[in-house]
């Protein structure tokens, strides 16, 4: 390759690195009373919204925009905000796009690999996210799933902050999104039929559907906040503040219109990391 066809794709590759990162400074602001700051290893927990995906150019993960791991200058994540702390901290993002709460124990197997000693988990979108409401994920197995994956980091990293968010309003998202016919086109490929499928539609089968969309995900996050309280003093339950959050279509991306984008990460960072102070043993 020529010298000039390797200075395009130099070029090439910075545009794309600015437009995941942003422009500006690479300072984090100052802030306060965040988990543990003697951390030394971060390992995130879950699923897409975890791995950042749809938050750069393409729909597929996007790790430097997420919430818990992420290093780009456009999200204040929790790595971020404990590097602070801890400039040698490590991060690792083991959320893998699609993953179910019965996932979550495989990937509480590698946060244990990772030596992590403060973890975050984001699950449960997926299980309610399924082709109908009688194809979602029954709420005792949710729990059971939950909680084999905590044991595991109980067992194997018994030290360990965790940190367990509630999952977000979804049937928000259809509230603020079915009168936009971008929003309703996109969902109409697949996305989120359980809740999304027929998002114009004022059928009352339609609304009960939807209406027991809702009850499940309200449901998973009692079974969450359960599980938090069952592991003991190392973990922390958010206290349903990434469910409260009343994120608006500005924050989801413009591809899929369901994943945050990276403003969309960087309230859900901000939301979880004032829920999340801990109180030093």
């Amino acid at each position: 390759m020529s010298r000039r066809g390797v200075t395009a794709l130099a070029c090439l590759a910075a545009l794309v690195a600015l437009a995941c990162d942003g422009a500006g400074s690479g300072s984090p602001r100052p802030s306060g009373s965040p988990p543990p700051g003697t951390a030394a290893v971060l390992t995130a927990l879950g699923d897409s919204i975890t791995t950042g995906f749809g938050s750069c150019l393409v729909l597929m993960s996007c790790e430097r925009n997420s919430w818990s791991t992420g290093t780009g200058l456009r999200v204040e994540s929790h790595y971020r905000r404990l590097r602070e702390r801890n400039p040698a901290l490590r991060g690792y993002n083991r959320a893998a796009p699609g993953a179910r709460a019965a996932a979550l124990a495989g990937q509480a197997r590698t946060a244990v690999r990772d030596r992590a000693d403060y973890v975050t988990v984001l699950i449960g979108a997926n299980d309610a996210c399924r082709g109908g409401i009688d194809a979602m994920t029954p709420v005792g197995a949710f729990r059971d799933q939950v909680d084999a994956g905590l044991r595991v980091l109980r067992t194997g990293r018994p030290r360990a902050r965790v940190l367990v968010v509630s999952v977000p309003d979804l049937y928000r998202l259809w509230q603020v999104g079915h009168t936009d016919r971008r929003a309703v086109r996109a969902w109409s490929r697949g996305v989120c039929p359980a809740l999304l499928a027929d998002a114009t539609s004022t059928a009352p089968a339609a609304a009960a559907r939807r209406a027991r969309f809702r009850e499940r995900i309200d449901a998973y996050n009692g079974q969450l906040r359960a599980a938090c309280r069952a592991y003991g003093s190392r973990c922390r339950w958010d206290g349903g503040a990434a469910h409260r959050a009343r994120f608006g279509l500005d924050q989801v991306n413009s591809l899929d219109w369901f994943h945050p984008n990276a403003s969309g990460q960087d309230r859900l960072a901000d939301v979880t990391w004032r829920a999340a102070r801990w109180v030093d043993d």
